[in-house]
């Protein structure tokens, strides 16, 4: 390898490691702010945490990937020509092709890379994922008392602290409402002081009350007249109360399974399996209407009057318009009725079948397609950010995070608006797979050639010096082009 290759492959590992880093912790912070109120208050330690951000990190790497190619190749190349070093390689005589060959390489590598990422780390990530969430979903909230406020985190009961000293976990002036009963029972529980905390393995509320008074109401079937109220005081009292839901239980992962829990293999599987699916499906919908209703042949769906009524072998000589323009209006409107009376029973009779699992293959089959052209899509993707970031670069020769920054940032979001555009089409079934998923990638092809071809030729599209220049050319034309006009003007008038 030449020198000026590792200087090139070296001044950009690191801002390709650094931007992928700050893309990566950006999107988490998008991440943790949508699912923040689903973690806080339920007590989940730090491995579930930290468990929870590897598979969000996983699952945001294919979108992370491109935006941190195109940002650090921008970064390189303005910072080679910011120091004049992309200028003394051209110098020498090396195109922008020849400097950037181990850039492109590296490229294509982590490309290739990236296709095994999105085809067998996110599916297994998402499934982890999926399956975490709902086990943080399904777990109740934390045991925490907030002074005099009722805690109504256990079914059927309520619990409320005056105060709760923070270093010893005391808790003042107790109220329990119990309804556990499934009598219908109630019990009251009033207490000086107590303490009440799940255990270890939070399967069961540990309750130890101070000083304190319980009152039981009894109830039998005839409540609303007879009804027994006990009470009863006490120094100690102690209980075991069986809990369910505070332990976070770990369901299985294949359970959580669909088409972005799934390889490519099993993707194809899945769309061939759907599409017969989807035309067993559509066949069992359409065809009692079409031979019961449409084209049945013991009716006909427009019943004719005697004087259009013909022989089959004529009909081919037979101009219909003609003979229904010489009907009267009376025969005219009897079949109009007739007519619209048969399509609105083809209608009923339509509407009548289940068309549910019809409609429920047809979008698992449409979103099938769309990930397995998402999971071709992102390689490639990710050379075009590259290529449009290289020649942006030596054009712009500005390095930093300034400039790069904003115009890595402007075609991301066009990519982005353009893919989730493309993407929200194909499971609607209003595209095809192929134009949706791939959308971006045409449209970002062009520009990717063209900013090559500009940078190959040293143009100066981005250069604001060089507009700055042209611009004061123009109006230096303009003011010239004024002033010898309005001199031959004021000349004509002395003349007169």
């Amino acid at each position: 390898m030449k020198t000026i290759h590792k200087l090139v492959l070296k001044s950009y590992l690191g801002p390709m490691v650094l931007t992928f880093f700050i893309v990566m912790f950006v999107l988490m912070m998008n991440v943790v702010w949508r699912y923040i109120d689903e973690l806080v208050g339920k007590g989940l330690s730090a491995g579930i945490i930290i468990e929870l951000m590897t598979y969000f990190m996983a699952n945001m790497i294919p979108m992370g990937l491109p935006l941190s190619m195109l940002l650090a190749a921008i970064m390189t190349m303005g910072n080679l020509g910011e120091n004049y070093e992309l200028l003394a390689m051209k110098s020498a005589g090396m195109s922008l092709v020849q400097i950037t060959k181990p850039l492109i390489i590296l490229v294509s590598f982590v490309a290739v890379g990236s296709f095994f990422i999105g085809n067998n780390l996110v599916p297994a990530a998402n499934k982890k994922l999926y399956s975490t969430l709902y086990d943080i979903r399904q777990q109740k909230q934390a045991l925490e008392f907030q002074d005099g406020l009722f805690f109504n985190g256990i079914d059927n009961m309520s619990i409320r602290v005056g105060h709760q000293e923070p270093e010893t976990h005391l808790l003042h002036d107790v109220l329990i409402y119990d309804n556990r009963s499934t009598k219908g029972d109630m019990n009251t529980i009033v207490a000086d002081s107590g303490y009440i905390r799940l255990s270890d393995d939070k399967r069961y509320l540990l309750v130890t009350l101070f000083h304190g008074e319980t009152y039981e109401q009894t109830r039998n079937n005839q409540w609303y007249n007879k009804s027994n109220l006990r009470h009863h005081t006490f120094d100690l009292q102690k209980q075991v109360i069986p809990m369910e839901g505070f332990a976070m239980g770990r369901s299985d992962a294949d359970l959580f399974s669909n088409s972005q829990t799934k390889n490519i293999s099993e993707l194809q599987h899945d769309i061939d399996s759907l599409e017969i699916k989807v035309n067993d499906a559509t066949t069992s919908s359409y065809e009692p209407l079409l031979k019961e209703q449409i084209f049945s042949r013991d009716a006909s769906v427009l019943p004719q009057p005697d004087s259009l009524r013909i022989d089959k072998s004529r009909f081919r000589d037979l101009n219909l318009q003609d003979s229904l323009a010489k009907l009267s209006l009376r025969d005219k409107e009897k079949i109009w009725d007739q007519a619209r009376g048969t399509a609105k029973n083809s209608r009923n009779v339509f509407s009548s079948f289940d068309e549910s699992m019809a409609k429920n293959t047809l979008n698992q089959l449409y979103r099938s397609q769309v990930e397995w052209h998402k999971k071709l899509s992102l390689p490639v993707s990710i050379i075009i950010f590259f290529l449009i970031g290289a020649p942006l670069g030596a054009i712009i020769r500005r390095g930093g995070l300034g400039m790069p920054v904003v115009v890595s940032v402007i075609f991301f979001v066009i990519y982005y608006i353009i893919s989730l555009s493309g993407e929200k089409m194909a499971k609607e079934g209003t595209w095809d797979a192929v134009y949706g998923m791939w959308l971006s990638t045409f449209i970002l092809s062009p520009i990717a050639i063209y900013l090559t071809y500009k940078a190959t030729n040293d143009s100066a599209l981005l250069d604001t010096d060089w507009y700055a220049g042209k611009i004061k050319a123009v109006r230096e034309r303009i003011g010239a082009w004024a002033g010898t006009h309005g001199g031959g003007k004021k000349l004509k008038i002395k003349k007169r």
